[in-house]
Parts: structure tokens; C-alpha cells; sequence
């Protein structure tokens, strides 16, 4: 299906994506695999590129282009299957807090660095004991003069090990629930900020992810992002983006998944003829093509909307809950259909079903977005 939101710029842009995804990611993944994180070269060769915080204003070192552009990196990284850089993370999620609520001078001092990919960035809001309920984080943030003095635990941090800036989502009034929260800058060289362990996980076992640990840690006012008291609905704000962004990829991984097991059930021969001349192949895979082609074109309507500034809550929950279940379900269907070979962690499709299982919890898990979704649809 020809999607019409894309013009010419935005196609070679992609033709460059796709080869830098195919060439300087896809062959170096299983090694990033072993060693639990990818190396800051890649890093800083996406950023040269101009891979990296497209939407930045020129002003601050960015491309200052549409997110047409940030959509189409997200895209070419998910259908090779590469989870382990987190480059999303950082240019879209990250980024978009200092555009919006950061001073100039936050601006001035990290936005060039995270376009270039000298500064790796994270975001830090789950904890422990609060998962999606953001409103029950127990870090601290009090004020002491000019400083804020931070205390408290995070958990499943993506880019934990390797970020050089973390918005941390704090409490700076413990006794006001989602009110008293509010987003401070800690660079990760604070006296105090320590790193855990890299978690091991299911899947997406090429990105490091971990505990980041605040001890009495110091920083000046300055790094409060935005207005204190306002963190919870900062995030609320960018949340949006967050759950479109993990749309895209999860579209572009059921297209890829489609390829390799097209691939697969062509080439491969069972009781004397192609699995792929089975019915129950034809079919299944017909199913697919059609979840993909119905997906694409709710998610690139998404896109559209996004530009317009018009994605609201309630829609982009719709998108990041049909398409990351839909993505679960397709993927089991294609690990099925490639066997034992399914199975291997050699195979693409294997690497996928395991990675993904996870987006159905990042991002706000499909139980908050249903309750996002009957909220709206009751009047709630």
C-alpha cells in the first residue's frame, strides 16, 4: 500500500536510514547481544548522520526537520530488528522534554550534545514499587538552599548504563501525590548517582537496562525541567509521542516478521511440497497481511494528526494498545509457522517474539490503556 504522508525528501532520507540500519547495526547486533549494551561509537555515527534528534531546532545543532523523519529512523532501526540502541529513547522521548519545558540555557547546553550522540540520555520514572502509577514514586527531591538533595530508587532504566543525562522524575512535595512531582536534570557524574547492575532480560538483550540508585545526591535548581510541581503532567503531555513511537515500530515489525516468514514458507519444503503451498499458511499469512495493511494505515493517519499537533490521549492509546497486541499475536503465529527453526535464536523471528513481548508493558501497559480509552469513551 503507497503511504501518501511522505514526499521525496523524506524517501531519501529513508534510502540513507535503511542503509545505515542494514550496514552499521544489523551485522554488529548479536555481538551488542553478548556484550548487554552497544558501544558509544554508534552512537556518536548516528549522530553524525543526522540520525539523532531530528526534530531539534537549528538553532540548538538539530535538523530542525518534521518528525516524518523521526518516524522513519524508528521504522528502518525496528525492521531489521535491532532493540539494542535506544536511539528513539533519546531523540524522542528526551529530547522533546528540553525542547518544551527546558530554560535556554538548558537548551543551549544539551540539545547539541544529544543531536551529535556525545551525551546519551534516559528517562527515569519507574520505580520498584510504582510501575505505571507515576503518581506513587517515592524518589525525593528537597530543596536545601540552591540545591535540590535527591533520594531514592529507579528500576528498568533503558540506557542506564550509558546516559550522561537522566530526567528524573522526583518528588519534590512528598505529601502532594501527582501534583508534588516534578523533572530534574541529573548529569551522570553526580557524587551520589549510582548505577546497578545491567538487567537481564527476556529479550532486547543488546540494550543495557538498569537500577539507578540517588544517595543524597546535590544539584543545583537550575536542572529543574520546567515548573516544580508540574512533572506529572509534563509527562502526561509528551506521552503521546511516546505510545506513537512504539506504534511505528510495532507496524514495522509485523511487516518485517511478514517478510522473513514469506521467506521462510517459500524455501522450505514439508511432506514433499513448500510449506508455504499449505492452506493454512496461505491463509495465515493472509491474515497478516491484512492486520498490517489496516495497521499501517490507522497508525500513518496517527502520524498525520501528529503533525497537525491534533494526536490526542486517547487515540494514540488506541494505536499503541491494537498495534503492540497485535504484534504479540502475529509474532506467535509467524514463530509457529517456522517451526523448530522458530524457535532458534539465530533466526529474526525468534529474536522479535522474544524482544517484543515487552512493548505491551513499556510505555504504559495495555491495561492503562484501556482504562485510558473507557475513561474517555464513559466521560470519565
Amino acid at each position: 500500500m503507497k503511504r501518501t504522508i511522505f514526499n521525496e525528501e523524506h524517501d531519501i532520507f529513508r534510502a540513507s536510514a535503511r542503509k545505515f540500519a542494514e550496514t552499521r547495526i544489523a551485522p554488529f547486533h548479536d555481538q551488542w547481544e553478548k556484550d548487554g549494551q552497544v558501544p558509544r561509537e554508534i552512537w556518536k555515527e548516528a549522530g553524525e548522520n543526522g540520525f539523532l534528534c531530528c526534530t531539534v531546532p537549528e538553532e540548538y545543532g538539530g535538523p530542525g526537520v518534521d518528525f516524518l523523519f523521526s518516524a522513519i529512523f524508528c521504522e528502518e532501526i525496528a525492521r531489521v530488528g535491532a532493540t539494542g540502541p535506544a536511539f528513539h529513547l533519546h531523540s524522542e522521548i528526551v529530547a522533546p522534554y528540553l525542547i518544551h519545558y527546558g530554560t535556554e540555557e538548558q537548551k543551549t547546553k544539551w540539545l547539541p550534545k544529544l543531536v551529535s550522540g556525545d551525551v546519551i540520555s534516559a528517562v527515569a520514572m519507574t520505580e520498584p514499587g510504582a510501575g505505571s502509577d507515576l503518581q506513587s514514586i517515592k524518589t525525593t527531591a528537597i530543596s536545601d538552599g540552591d540545591d535540590y538533595v535527591i533520594n531514592g530508587q529507579k528500576v528498568f532504566i533503558s540506557n542506564g548504563q550509558l546516559a550522561d543525562l537522566v530526567v528524573v522524575a522526583c518528588k519534590t512535595d512528598p505529601s502532594a501525590a501527582g501534583k508534588g512531582v516534578s523533572l530534574i536534570l541529573v548529569e551522570g557524574d553526580r557524587e551520589g548517582f549510582d548505577r546497578g547492575r545491567n538487567l537481564e532480560k527476556v529479550g532486547y538483550k543488546a540494550q543495557d537496562t538498569s537500577e539507578l540508585f540517588f544517595n543524597n545526591v546535590r544539584v543545583p535548581k537550575s536542572n529543574l525541567l520546567g515548573v516544580e510541581g508540574r512533572g506529572f503532567k509534563q509527562l502526561m503531555e509528551q506521552l503521546a509521542q511516546e505510545r506513537l513511537v512504539i506504534a511505528l515500530r510495532s507496524v514495522a515489525v509485523i511487516e518485517a516478521a511478514l517478510e522473513w516468514t514469506v521467506e521462510y514458507t517459500t524455501g522450505r519444503n514439508a511432506f514433499g511440497k513448500k510449506i508455504s503451498d499449505f492452506q493454512n499458511t496461505r491463509f495465515k499469512l493472509a491474515e497478516v497481511k491484512s492486520q498490517a495493511v489496516m495497521l499501517r494505515a490507522f497508525v500513518d493517519r496517527c502520524l498525520a494528526d501528529h503533525l497537525k499537533g491534533e494526536l490526542d490521549a486517547t487515540t494514540a492509546a488506541i494505536a499503541k494498545l491494537q498495534t503492540t497486541d497485535q504484534l504479540c499475536q502475529i509474532l506467535d503465529e509467524c514463530v509457529q509457522l517456522h517451526g523448530g527453526y522458530g524457535y532458534m535464536w539465530e533466526y529474526p523471528i525468534g529474536r522479535a517474539w522474544a524482544d517484543n513481548r515487552m512493548t505491551r508493558i513499556a510505555g504504559g501497559s495495555s491495561e492503562i490503556m484501556k482504562q485510558i480509552i473507557s475513561n474517555e469513551l464513559l466521560g470519565r
